[in-house]
């Protein structure tokens, strides 16, 4: 079962300006989000499959912790980059280092000991792939092209991009990050977000961050507002009832009537949440809201749609 609420838009005021942006953190990211699957697979149905990402989230952490100081953009790109209003790290036209193909295979390694038995023929499959027909199933990643052949082999590609672009985004930090003119997509990289987090303490309280899907940079956006468009009528938020999926509780579906699109919310005064952990495992949410006629507007990239 789910609730729908309607509630109207008030702006937020504050006597102090919140941070924009907030950078990843290299060192917890990834660590952090295992422990929130860990906690997540107690008596939920999926328990097996949250189990694997929390494997996975690991292997991206000790890849990421591996991974050498890549060259960042030059001071004079991240400047005409500003002037612009245009993201210093573009998910489609920033050049990958070849450093992210060894993450995916150091993440394969890591990972195949814990996988299914499907899953162990995908990633042995895509641990044999050549340089050029991976950088292929990459691409298809950063422009969401996330069906087709091989489309089961994609979220393990997504983890090592993932990996690169996180890396990429702490080192650069909010200093060279500033407001696009398209507010729906990461200033830093340009991506969709895959869910909004309220967060729970300190000057950003109650304030709403959208997380990128691919450099988990988050940027504020006033709340009761829709990601996809901006409208600000027909906002709604849809939830699982009590008797719902692990979580539930802490997650809510914002529809906007107005694109007919939608995103999970996520609230930190409820829990250790993750936006990304927290959504996958309440993909029981998913159905309904689609089943109500909207659309998701960003994707999470360790998910195949439809599978």
């Amino acid at each position: 079962m789910s609730a729908t609420t309607q509630t109207p838009f008030i702006p937020i005021k504050s006597n102090s300006e919140p941070p924009h942006v907030i950078a990843p953190d290299a060192k917890t990211i990834f660590a952090t989000r295992a422990q929130r699957f860990d906690q997540l697979t107690a008596g939920h149905s999926l328990g097996d499959w949250l189990r694997f990402l929390a494997a996975l989230s690991r292997a991206q952490h000790e890849a990421l912790q591996s991974l050498p100081a890549l060259p960042l953009p030059h001071s004079s790109q991240l400047a005409l980059g500003r002037e612009h209003r245009m993201p210093p790290l573009p998910a489609q036209s920033w050049p990958r280092d070849p450093a992210w193909r060894k993450s995916q295979l150091q993440i394969i390694a890591a990972v195949t000991p814990a996988a299914p038995d499907p899953a162990r023929k995908d990633l042995a499959r895509l641990a044999g792939f050549d340089a050029e027909r991976i950088e292929a199933l990459a691409e298809r990643v950063l422009h969401t092209e996330l069906y087709g052949d091989d489309a089961a082999l994609l979220p393990y590609v997504a983890a090592a991009l993932q990996v690169l672009w996180t890396a990429a985004a702490a080192r650069l930090g909010v200093a060279e990050i500033t407001a696009l003119d398209v507010p729906g997509v990461c200033p830093c990289c340009g991506f969709l977000p895959v869910a909004s987090v309220v967060r729970g303490g300190g000057e950003v309280a109650n304030l709403r961050y959208l997380h990128c899907a691919l450099c988990n940079t988050e940027w504020n956006l006033v709340r009761v507002k829709c990601t996809a468009c901006d409208a600000t009528e027909g906002v709604s938020y849809r939830h699982l009832e009590a008797e719902g999926g692990k979580g539930a509780d802490a997650v809510r579906a914002e529809t906007c009537d107005a694109c007919k699109s939608y995103l999970k919310i996520v609230y930190q005064e409820k829990g250790p949440v993750d936006p990304v952990a927290d959504d996958l495992a309440t993909l029981a949410l998913d159905i309904l809201v689609d089943e109500a006629g909207y659309a998701r507007s960003g994707p999470n990239l360790l998910l195949v749609p439809g599978a």
